[in-house]
């Protein structure tokens, strides 16, 4: 879904040019096309498409790039590191991970764009689509069952490969942050109550809260640590043909299980299935095909995947309180609309099953 804030894209590009000029010394007859951006671009960031052209050497260059920038409208994350998306991708370059090209990145000079941004290399391909969601129309719809499922392997790759890491060796140590808790996921659930409580205004949300009482007591111990891609689902990779072409997407990167990125895989794939009510294409792998693909290419055995298939769902909750209240800012919802929203959406709903609870409904019945 694209952004819900506009910007003036002449003014940009004219600013763009006059930046981007200055960081490629030595060349001559920089021009920028028209400036562009995908209608899948989402609500955490704003991305822009632009091609750049010039004389290097006496010989035409065009670089096709991409400007992701920081969000300048209603914010869902309670921080937005963009060095830290750059830096991941940049250090990605040199391992099996397939990632974009790396070129710049601005944090000091804000009246470029407005905000802090970066450009990496555009990778031709096409990604399945969140809105409508790829199993219900789209290209992914049609194609035949073993391209589809190739994706869905491809995807299931992708993962593996980012749990194969060696986090420290790669240069991912700086991810630990030993303040919040000892271990990865200590960390990390920290981190989410922090985000929780900022994203709830103090109101009751009666399956997230249900949710962190369950992932806090029922936390398994002694996981081993690798890098996480933390928003891993094929909706975030560029396929060209049925081959992953980029890994996208890594505002979420952490360090924590190998199972984390795969519980997120496998509760994302219910929610754009069950969640909004449509069968899965009958081309995708089973879920317990892909659990063995995965272990079969990590040699990773998978013990705790109901814990982290909810810590997906339960991530995936609170993102969505701020996905109601950043709906109620820009489409002028009232607070009960909001409330009710935040309370019983498609990915609460598949929470609560996970969980056994009620259903969310069920909260926003009058006394």
């Amino acid at each position: 879904m694209p952004t819900p804030w506009k910007r003036d894209l002449a003014a940009a590009r004219e600013s763009l040019a006059g930046w981007m000029q200055k960081q490629l010394p030595g060349v001559s007859g920089l021009e920028l096309s028209e400036l562009s951006a995908p209608q899948s671009s989402g609500f955490s960031n704003e991305t822009l498409f632009v091609d750049a052209h010039y004389l290097r050497g006496g010989e035409r260059v065009v670089d096709r790039v991409v400007v992701r920038v920081q969000p300048t409208g209603f914010q869902v994350f309670p921080e937005y590191d963009m060095r830290l998306q750059f830096r991941t991708m940049s250090l990605l370059a040199s391992t099996p991970v397939p990632v974009p090209r790396m070129f710049w990145i601005e944090e000091q000079d804000l009246s470029v764009l407005g905000a802090p941004f970066y450009v990496m290399g555009r990778v031709a391909g096409r990604v399945p689509s969140d809105s409508p969601p790829y199993n219900a129309s789209g290209w992914l719809t049609e194609l035949p069952d073993a391209d589809v499922a190739a994706i869905w392997w491809g995807g299931i790759g992708c993962i593996a490969q980012v749990a194969s890491l060696d986090h420290r060796a790669a240069g991912f140590g700086f991810l630990d942050r030993p303040a919040l808790g000892a271990a990865p996921l200590d960390q990390n659930l920290a981190y989410y109550r922090k985000y929780h409580d900022w994203a709830s205004r103090g109101n009751p949300q009666p399956t997230a809260d249900a949710a962190w009482e369950w992932l806090f007591a029922q936390r398994p111990s002694g996981e081993p640590t690798g890098l996480v891609w933390g928003d891993a689902r094929i909706g975030n990779i560029l396929v060209d043909g049925t081959r992953p072409a980029a890994v996208l997407d890594w505002e979420m990167v952490t360090l924590g299980s190998p199972e984390v990125d795969l519980g997120w895989t496998l509760f994302l794939d219910r929610y754009h299935s069950e969640g909004v009510g449509v069968p899965r294409l009958p081309g995708f792998p089973s879920r317990e095909a892909s659990v063995e693909r995965f272990e079969a290419l990590t040699g990773h055995r998978v013990r705790h995947l109901h814990y982290y298939e909810v810590w997906a769902g339960y991530r995936f909750a609170v993102i969505m309180m701020r996905l109601a209240q950043q709906a109620g800012h820009y489409a002028g919802l009232d607070e009960l609309a909001v409330r009710a929203l935040e309370i019983d959406n498609p990915i609460t709903r598949c929470l609560a099953r996970l969980l056994e609870l009620p259903e969310p409904k069920s909260f926003l019945a009058s006394p």
